[in-house]
């Protein structure tokens, strides 16, 4: 059932609490599908607080204790982005915030399914740009800022052909060997995604996809995968359903996906990366397996089963 973004009614939000109530002790729960709303205050009106439909522990800027959150999946659809500093310097904050002005985590509040087998995804670098943005997982809100090494802001040595990001919800454990990838411990990031689709997406912004593909990339000897995935309203997302549908539709992009990030440190006279899995992208399953396993990990970290390893919860 589409409903508009301004036509959500109290009595929608009835039957999202209806069902919340039912869902509570599974974990992570379903998103809503086409279920959209412009703010939370419907949601607070029926007796409700939070950010999303999964039960977990939160931690907010604003408070001190713990609480669970529930909330429409497609909060997704009405963040604001608000940056603090210059783009491209040390200061650089992007940030994301719910209509009423108040900080979400785009990692850990942004559910990370939307819907009908979809995902949330969220864009860190959009294409034909170099910046080398990401989610600073280490602080507050966990905003996006530009990556720095040696106190420099870090760029790519040439632009980035595709949209890049992560999927919210999902952390590649560094204490998990990966038996399939010679027992490769995950690199303490959210799973990468690289999106195919024929529009250049903003920065920050957050987006359905259909997962197609995924590479086992080896960084430094750890495990990064990267999720090959197309924009859910892209003109071909009917076309593709699984990895052979993308060398169909987009030949030579696998190849070309798996080449820039073999290479893209060479200029700085570092070796290639390595990719595990036969150094071929794997099909749709596998990639549905790594977000299943690494949005586990990512649970057991928020429950704090996991270390922290220095990583913002909130």
């Amino acid at each position: 059932m589409a409903v508009s973004r301004m036509a959500l009614s109290l009595a929608s939000c009835s039957r999202v609490a209806a069902w919340a109530a039912q869902s509570a002790l599974r974990a992570p729960a379903p998103a809503l599908g086409s279920l959209q709303i412009a703010a939370i205050a419907p949601l607070k009106a029926a007796g409700f607080s939070g950010h999303q439909m999964v039960q977990r522990p939160t931690w907010s800027l604003t408070r001190s204790f713990h609480r669970s959150h529930v909330v429409c999946a497609e909060l997704a659809r009405s963040l604001s982005r608000s940056p603090s500093g210059n783009f491209e310097t040390l200061e650089y904050r992007l940030f994301f915030q719910n209509d009423q002005g108040e900080t979400l985590s785009p990692w850990h509040d942004i559910p990370l399914r939307a819907g009908d087998g979809l995902f949330n995804f969220i864009c860190e670098i959009p294409k034909d740009t170099s910046a080398k943005m990401e989610v600073a997982t280490d602080e507050p809100g966990t905003p996006i800022k530009q990556d720095v090494k040696k106190g420099k802001i870090r760029y790519y040595p040439y632009n980035i052909h595709w949209n890049y990001g992560m999927l919210p919800q999902t952390w590649e454990d560094p204490s998990h060997a990966n038996p399939e990838v010679d027992n490769t411990m995950g690199d303490n990031d959210p799973v990468d995604v690289v999106e195919i689709g024929e529009k250049q997406a903003d920065l920050g912004e957050v987006y359905a996809v259909k997962p197609l593909a995924v590479l086992a990339m080896i960084d430094d000897g750890e495990l990064d995968w990267k999720v090959i995935c197309i924009r859910a309203d892209d003109p071909k997302a009917d076309l593709v359903n699984d990895v052979d549908d993308v060398e169909k539709e987009f030949p030579g992009t696998l190849t070309a996906v798996r080449d820039w990030f073999r290479d893209y440190k060479l200029p700085d006279g570092k070796p290639p990366n390595k990719f595990g899995l036969g150094d071929k992208a794997a099909d749709k399953a596998t990639a549905l397996r790594v977000i299943e396993e690494t949005n586990e990990f990512w649970s057991k970290l928020v429950k704090r089963v996991t270390p922290r390893r220095g990583l913002s919860l909130h």
